[in-house]
């Protein structure tokens, strides 16, 4: 695969995100796959490229990049990648995302990204963090593990020598916190516990590796406490083997590879019940844990480790641990994510695009039903605005889209209405997109032909569509279960006039309101919102419906005809009906991810302009 891979941060820069990163892409190269890194150091190699230059430092906040045109999306036009992994939130990974969604490029994000702008996919190494996402509404989120390298970090980088520098004999403890020396790793947690086994035992030695903003100030307010800066590869390894309890406060890390680091290096861990922790320590047993937010539990189980030498079990039970948790198996599931992604989103390779090259939203299939051309009222022009904005791998198109009993009653066809029948043959020609045309009951002239096919255009009766994952829904147009269309032409024709009177005052009634400055009001659904007959028979047909979707073994039901846009959840089966493109003007869009939506046309098309990049 071809992967790009989008970053604030990276080498030589030293943190959690950097270092996951840098161990991702090496993985994934080693594997035999095309990875390029665009972040936004000063200078990079040719695998790399610097997006731009960082601000001046400011020791009092987190490096970010100067906002401006990346040229993404020129650069993945010429070259297109099968993925791209977004690692940071950032104008730098906003404008990446963007980019992707443009190009119709599926997109990963990483597990502390929160962009207004959805990913096909996002990836935590937290359980906490998949539930939070979940609850947020945010779909395909998946836990993604963080490794350890138990070759560099390991109890044998012991360095009797180095705890002799820190004042610490043969048998005493040393307890070590490693990280940025920020407010948000909650060091003031953490200089109170040194305080507290100090006390318990006036000879434990308490050593800070990092740096940062808090260090001048708290080296100045606990004298005793070594700081001894930043540390990096076997000299940072060093300190972790020499030191016996890591103390891990944070609450706020979205995973904390410092733990791991430390349980590799045989240290005995003291944190709270949140992120890595949650998924690898088990309390008593490799290491020790305590309720989030409970400080008064986190400074007892502190003062627990001053008596474990370096051959407890519970030691050597961390180092265990961690031995499992190896590069190369996240690298795998990494890749595995990716390749899913890539494979999803297979559509045609780089195409044609319209005249002023309009950004174009990629799914996988798109339903419309009912759009009635050859009548007065069908929005044509609209459909062809919407078809304009998107690339599909197919169109269904369910019925009732060309009106031929409007069309014997002496209907008038348009350009507008050609215009739809030429955008969608367009979409065959240019962009590769099987299209697939029900009749419905206005257009049951076809029934003498069916099956009929030419090009990429078949004509059916009905359709078995399956989406990702295997999912089958069943698509008809729905009028073999409305009984007046079926049994009594004759009526449903009447009331077809009667439906076209409405709308003739509803027409006339909406201009009188616009002119008024208020919104448009539908007579016709007013009507069938208060008719209880008309409820009732809308139940009947859902229900109906369901049924024969349950006959047929599909989970779900796709379906037109009675003007009325609908998603919902019946038991074991997902009921949607495409609406009109009368009134409603709406539509079914599956995603790539396999993902249904019911879509209205403004706020749809409004979404999409919010999206796209400037030219």
């Amino acid at each position: 695969m071809r992967i790009e891979i989008v970053t604030d941060t990276f080498s030589p820069e030293v943190n959690g995100v950097a270092m996951t990163m840098g161990r991702l892409s090496a993985g994934l190269r080693q594997r035999g796959h095309q990875v390029h890194v665009i972040h936004t150091g000063a200078s990079a190699p040719a695998i790399e490229t610097p997006a731009s230059m960082p601000p001046p430092p400011d020791s009092e906040v987190l490096q970010v990049e100067r906002p401006k045109q990346f040229g993404l999306k020129g650069r993945w036009q010429k070259n297109r990648p099968d993925a791209i992994h977004v690692a940071t939130a950032s104008p730098l990974g906003i404008a990446a995302l963007k980019a992707a969604h443009a190009l119709g490029i599926p997109v990963a994000t990483g597990f502390h990204t929160s962009f207004r702008q959805r990913a096909d996919c996002t990836l935590t190494p937290s359980r906490d963090m998949v539930e939070r996402l979940a609850a947020e509404g945010v779909d395909n989120v998946h836990l993604l593990g963080s490794g350890v390298d138990t070759e560099i970090f390991t109890p044998l980088q012991r360095c009797e020598t180095l705890r002799a520098e820190w004042g610490a004999r043969p048998g005493t403890p040393v307890a070590l916190m490693v990280g940025r020396v920020a407010p948000e790793k909650n060091f003031e947690l953490a200089m109170h516990t040194f305080a507290q086994m100090r006390q318990a035992h006036p000879d434990v030695q308490c050593v800070v590796v990092g740096d940062g903003p808090l260090r001048g100030k708290l080296a100045g307010q606990y004298p005793w406490v070594r700081f001894v800066g930043l540390k990096t590869g076997q000299d940072l390894a060093r300190h972790y083997a020499s030191a016996d309890v890591l103390v891990f406060p944070s609450e706020t890390d979205t995973f904390g590879n410092v733990l791991l680091e430390g349980m590799a290096s045989g240290l005995v861990t003291v944190c709270f019940d949140f992120a890595a922790a949650a998924l690898h320590v088990h309390s008593g047993e490799n290491g020790l844990k305590a309720a989030t937010g409970d400080r008064a539990e986190f400074i007892c189980l502190a003062l627990k480790t001053l008596t474990f030498r370096p051959d407890h079990p519970m030691r050597r039970a961390a180092r265990q641990t961690a031995q499992a948790l190896s590069w190369d198996k996240v690298v795998v599931e990494f890749e595995q994510h990716l390749a899913n992604l890539a494979e999803s989103a297979k559509i045609q390779p780089k195409l044609p695009r319209d005249s002023g090259e309009r950004t174009k939203y990629s799914c996988r299939t798109v339903f419309l039903s009912d759009i009635h051309l050859g009548t007065t009222d069908s929005k044509a022009d609209e459909v062809v605005e919407f078809l304009k904005h998107l690339r599909c791998r197919k169109l269904v198109l369910n019925g009732d889209i060309i009106d031929g009993w409007a069309l014997q009653r002496g209907g008038r066809w348009r350009d507008s209405h050609s215009h739809v029948i030429r955008k969608i043959l367009k979409m065959t020609e240019h962009d590769g997109t099987e299209v697939i045309y029900l009749r419905g009951n206005h257009d049951d002239i076809l029934e003498r032909l069916l099956p009929l096919a030419f090009g990429r255009v078949r004509f059916l009766k009905e359709h078995i569509h399956e989406g990702l994952n295997g999912i089958r829904y069943l698509v008809v147009h729905g009028d073999g279960f409305d009984s007046v269309s079926t049994n009594h032409r004759w009526l449903a024709s009447l009331g077809s006039v009667g439906y076209d009177f409405l709308l003739q005052i509803n027409r006339v009634y909406n201009a009188w309101r616009a002119w008024r400055g208020k919104e448009y009001f539908s007579l016709s659904k007013r009507i069938k919102a208060k008719v209880k007959s008309a409820v009732c028979f809308v139940d009947r047909y859902e229900e109906l419906l369901q049924g024969l979707a349950r006959h047929r073994d599909c989970a779900g039901i796709i379906c037109g005809h009675i003007h009325t846009p609908e998603d919902k959840q019946v038991g074991a089966i997902h009921y949607l009906n495409s609406g009109d493109w009368v009134e409603s003007l709406t539509a079914i869009i599956e995603h790539h991810d396999g993902r249904m939506e019911l879509v209205h046309y403004a706020p749809f098309l409004a979404r999409l302009r919010e999206t796209e990049l400037p030219a």
